[in-house]
């Protein structure tokens, strides 16, 4: 079995639920406390061994690119001014791994851009998650992908367990024969069922281990509703061919999609509250804001 090295990480979307903040910034480089979005999701895939990030991006994308390199200027100042904390935080970001820019191109859809990256995969399983939301979990969500796909050899879907209405409206869920605590071999992933007609209650959400099997798939993909190449249709495509796919639970964590206005809010706040420096004044400063808006 070949190890997942590999990453790719979709960045190209334009953000429009986050204008006018996102006219001239990517969404996935929007702060959570001191740290974009973007470099969470590195982040995590780097603590399960992935060497190379693959982020697919467009012609609006380029602070993506110039965050991940080594800013000399800056770097020079930090170091005259004899910053040395500041200078080794900054210049771990570019030696995390080694990143591959891609330009997206071809039809809408989120599974566009694993096929533009193809040609820097081989035949190799590799690992997708999104540049704008991740699952703070321990051990890493990646990780445990990674576990998932060593254990089973298949294709592994990042899962969340939720009964939340709001959830059977947003995310796809894995219907199929369960093979362990938390985990679904996969025999059709619905997309957005409903509360009553959730197969389970085991929601897709945050990142794929994919393997080369996919590439086929890809290559004689339908445009789906929108006109757009969609992921999920390639999953169910998958598991018609009898392959297997299994959705695996991500354990001890917390799904933050940060392309939602309010989920992004909420990550803020929960992050804020463990910094190491702000924790105890933002928690203090949140209790006076409560009090303030009880006693109004």
């Amino acid at each position: 079995m070949k190890k997942i090295r590999k990453v790719v990480i979709p960045a190209a979307g334009y953000g429009t639920r986050f204008l006018p903040a996102t006219k001239a910034q990517p969404k996935e480089m929007l702060p959570i406390v001191d740290k974009p979005i973007i470099q969470y999701v590195v982040e995590d895939a780097v603590a399960a061994g992935i060497e190379d990030v693959i982020i697919v991006t467009g012609w609006q994308k380029r602070s993506i690119e110039d965050h991940f390199d080594y800013p000399f200027e800056l770097e020079k100042r930090l170091e005259d001014s004899g910053k040395e904390a500041e200078l080794e935080q900054v210049r771990r970001i570019a030696e995390m791994a080694n990143f591959i820019y891609v330009r997206q191109k071809g039809p809408l859809g989120n599974a566009t851009p694993v096929k533009c990256a193809r040609h820097l995969l081989n035949d190799e399983p590799f690992l997708v998650l999104w540049g704008d939301d991740f699952i703070d979990a321990m051990p890493s969500r990646a990780t445990q992908l990674v576990e998932s796909y060593e254990k089973y050899n298949g294709t592994i879907l990042a899962a969340i367990t939720t009964d939340k209405e709001s959830d059977a409206k947003r995310y796809g869920f894995a219907k199929g024969e369960r093979v362990d605590e938390g985990v679904v071999k996969v025999s059709e992933l619905i997309e957005k069922p409903g509360i009553e007609n959730r197969p389970s209650n085991l929601a897709s959400v945050s990142g794929y281990a994919l393997t080369p099997e996919i590439w086929e798939v890809l290559d004689h993909l339908e445009k789906g509703h929108g006109g757009e190449l969609v992921q999920a249709d390639a999953i169910n495509t998958l598991c018609k061919k009898g392959a297997d796919v299994y959705a695996t639970e991500i354990k001890n964590g917390k799904y933050y999609d940060c392309g939602n206005k309010l989920e992004y809010i909420k990550a803020v706040v929960d992050f804020g509250l463990k910094h190491q420096e702000l924790s105890g004044d933002f928690k203090n400063y949140l209790e006076e804001v409560l009090t303030s808006k009880k006693n109004g």
